[in-house]
């Protein structure tokens, strides 16, 4: 179909690099847990956005600058860590709100800031777009999955990278109501919620660190 091979390996190997953990689920659910499943949706369709940019960029061959001019992922490279930086840094360095007069004290949860759906879909497209590794990661593992006789490889590349980030949509939604299902279920008290925001904070920072070190390998 397309020029594409293979496709119901695509289809399960795509799923399972899906379940490996990263910034994007890291991210969708953190918002989950602490907006509710809608802000985790916002977080995924925001990567999904995100995804899109790499596979039409892999498809018209931007990506395969990446993978051959250290200079461009450099730069990209050292753009995304900072961003991841600056998410941790967030986390990290958030406080506990002050409960309101009258509030009930014990069973109140705390609650982070809430951030406006827009705010929380560009955080997560700027957390996918900026990893140069997602663009290199297109072009090893999507080609294995066109024809060599496919008579429109780009075509091929897009219906492959298409039924990729559908995939992953479905993956992350569930991550998102998930996590929002059990941040309900465990209430969570409020010096609790403060530290899951400061340690998913540090593995942000850890993310951003290891991005920065990395090599295109």
């Amino acid at each position: 179909m397309f020029g594409t091979q293979d496709l119901a390996l695509f289809i399960i190997s795509g799923l399972l690099l899906n379940l490996a953990p990263g910034p994007d689920s890291l991210l969708i659910m953190s918002r989950s847990a602490s907006q509710g499943w809608r802000a985790g949706s916002a977080a995924a369709l925001g990567v999904g956005a995100g995804t899109f940019v790499h596979i039409f960029a892999a498809a018209l061959g931007l990506s395969a600058v990446l993978a051959t001019s250290a200079t461009a992922f450099m730069l990209v490279k050292l753009a995304g860590a900072t961003y991841l930086l600056y998410v941790g840094v967030t986390l990290l360095m958030s406080k506990r709100q002050p409960v309101p007069e009258g509030a009930a004290e014990i069973g109140t949860q705390e609650k982070t800031p809430a951030l406006r759906y827009r705010k929380i879909f560009l955080q997560g497209f700027l957390t996918n777009v900026l990893n140069p590794k997602v663009a290199v990661f297109f072009l090893a593992f999507v080609p294995q999955f066109i024809a060599a006789t496919a008579p429109n490889k780009a075509l091929a590349f897009i219906v492959l990278g298409c039924i990729f980030n559908f995939n992953g949509m479905l993956w992350c939604h569930f991550l998102a109501v998930s996590s929002a299902f059990a941040s309900r279920r465990v209430r969570i008290n409020k010096t609790l919620a403060l530290w899951i925001n400061r340690v998913i904070g540090a593995v942000f920072i850890s993310f951003g660190i290891k991005l920065a070190l990395s090599d295109r390998s």
